[in-house]
């Protein structure tokens, strides 16, 4: 017997909790069990070639609405090649219209809401042969978090990917935009097998752990438990990813948090929209004031890398109003700002009224929003475009300064963005490929158009912001002109740092030549018109910004 899961991720560094756990809780039967996980980048004839390849007698599909068009495709050519091959379908994508599905597609099934019971259930009967006797929908009760086996024994799959990682599953909130909303049932994984098992990803060094909690913080007392453990056992190299609700963040958990390594946390946080009166549609609770406090706290310590989210299309919110969340939003300064647009999932609050609040979406998977009474589709196509430039130019954390500087110069961060992609589409630049250099050249050709009196200083930003990042080997053409006497100046720093009259720490002992290679200098004019030289060190970076250390030598 062999029943396969198949995966197909959204990239290749994803991996799949999903088949993972189904297998882990297959009991007796898990050695019949076998994973193959994909991604939606590969071409649909490979995956399916692999999976014929390995005749399996069940297949389960994981699905999701990133790769439920491939999943499709791929049931109705397996059906027709492995006619005596059962196919299964599970996941969020296909729990929520099931009778839709059997009529459609040629499966034998679908496991409805959390699968591991279904799935030892359906093992168990394709090992005595009594598959048949299954109904077509499976939905068994859920296992507790607990009593679900740890599948991380091995690490060798992983390799190159994000761990994932389960500590509580449901959530106690009710947005109508989210499927956790449907059942509000939670359960949590006990703190002892919790740190158990972070101790194993620890010891092994590996680069990231994401949990996957809905909202880990709900709970204080599971959230600071693993909190104080991840403080008292850091190894320095792990990074912890975790979503949480800000406005539950009192100041015990503060106090853990500004003592965590810097890097050695990722916080994400789902603002959505701070309109009250779509806050309220969506049946979300939140205080934003205590967001900005904490998030403006938290920030402070310069130790934790902060990820706010915000969520186009939700009701009550027209394009204006939704600039007005993007500046309170973007005022806090988050390492990163997603813009998202609406996703209309079925069977959640959203899907059932969308219609009342004139959602209009896509008929395929994602089902994302295209216009709504408050929004037009012209005004969800532009703010597609201000979340290009976002990315482009914020979120990539390449122009960090020039950015600031802009900032002030302009009604306010909204505007600038929506400036700064009406520009890119006058000059046909969406769509474009382009090397980091070229963006740089891009943010100057738009700001000597709208703020030309500033050229040089900006030219002087860019060229901090590039250096900060990158040891060019090349100069840009962006970068000012460096005189005779500047070059001099900056060989002149080198030659004696050589000579160990100022050497930096760590580079003792160094010749001149191994210096330039390690190290750069830029001279660059003050405030009241005087020069500075710094020095970009790159073997020394921020953990958090991988910017470059800055020595300065007047």
């Amino acid at each position: 017997m062999k029943l396969l899961l198949a995966a197909i991720n959204a990239k290749y560094i994803h991996s799949n909790p999903a088949v993972h756990s189904l297998k882990a809780c297959a009991g007796e039967w898990e050695s019949a069990v076998e994973i193959a996980e994909y991604t939606i980048n590969q071409p649909v004839g490979q995956i399916r070639a692999d999976i014929y390849r390995r005749h399996p007698d069940m297949i389960g599909f994981s699905c999701y609405i990133w790769n439920i068009g491939i999943v499709e495709a791929l049931v109705r050519d397996l059906a027709a090649v492995l006619p005596q091959t059962d196919i299964w379908m599970g996941g969020p994508e296909v729990s929520y219209d099931v009778s839709e599905r059997l009529r459609s597609l040629p499966i034998r099934g679908v496991m409805a809401g959390a699968g591991e019971n279904s799935f030892r259930r359906l093992a168990k009967a394709y090992a005595e042969g009594r598959q048949d006797e299954l109904p077509a929908c499976l939905a068994e009760e859920p296992v507790p978090l607990s009593q679900i086996p740890f599948w991380y024994r091995d690490l060798t799959e992983f390799e190159n990917r994000i761990i994932y990682y389960e500590s509580s599953r449901g959530c106690p909130f009710s947005c109508s935009y989210c499927l956790s909303s449907i059942d509000r049932s939670l359960s949590f994984r006990a703190p002892e097998q919790v740190k158990e098992e972070l101790t194993f990803f620890l010891e092994k060094k590996v680069p990231q752990v994401k949990f996957i909690d809905r909202t880990f913080n709900c709970k204080k007392s599971h959230a600071l438990a693993i909190w104080r453990f991840l403080a008292e056992h850091d190894n320095g190299i792990t990074n912890f990813h975790f979503e949480i609700a800000a406005d539950l963040i009192d100041e015990e958990m503060l106090t853990v948090l500004e003592g965590l390594r810097p890097g050695q946390v990722q916080l994400e946080i789902g603002v959505q929209s701070t309109c009250p009166k779509t806050v309220e549609a969506i049946h979300r609770k939140m205080d934003f004031a205590r967001v900005a406090e904490v998030v403006t706290r938290i920030r402070s310590r310069h130790n934790i890398h902060v990820h706010l989210d915000l969520i186009a299309g939700l009701p009550w919110e027209d394009y204006v109003r939704f600039g007005q969340s993007f500046d309170d939003v973007y005022a806090l300064h988050p390492e990163q700002l997603q813009l998202g647009f609406l996703k209309v999932l079925k069977g959640s609050a959203m899907a059932e009224a969308a219609a009342s609040w004139g959602i209009v979406y896509t008929a395929a998977a994602p089902y994302e929003v295209m216009a709504t009474s408050w929004i037009s589709y012209d005004e969800i196509l532009r703010l597609k475009q201000i979340e290009e430039v976002l990315e482009l130019y914020y979120n990539s954390g390449q122009f960090t300064h020039t950015i600031r500087e802009m900032e002030k110069h302009f009604p306010s961060a909204f505007a600038m963005y929506e400036q700064l992609a009406d520009w890119y589409e006058t000059h046909d630049y969406f769509g474009i490929q382009s090397s980091r250099v070229v963006r740089y050249d891009r943010l100057l050709g738009f700001l000597q158009e709208k703020d030309p009196e500033r050229e040089a200083q900006y030219r002087e930003l860019l060229t901090y912001d590039l250096y900060l990042r990158e040891h060019m080997k090349n100069r840009p053409a962006f970068a000012p002109v460096q005189t005779e006497a500047v070059k001099e100046r900056i060989s002149g720093w080198m030659a004696e740092a050589a000579e160990g009259r100022h050497t930096p720490e760590g580079y003792e002992g160094m010749t001149y030549r191994e210096l330039v290679k390690q190290l750069h200098g830029e001279v660059f004019t003050d405030a009241d018109g005087g020069e500075r030289l710094l020095i970009f060190d790159y073997r020394c970076r921020d953990s958090l910004t991988m910017d470059a250390r800055v020595i300065e030598w007047r």
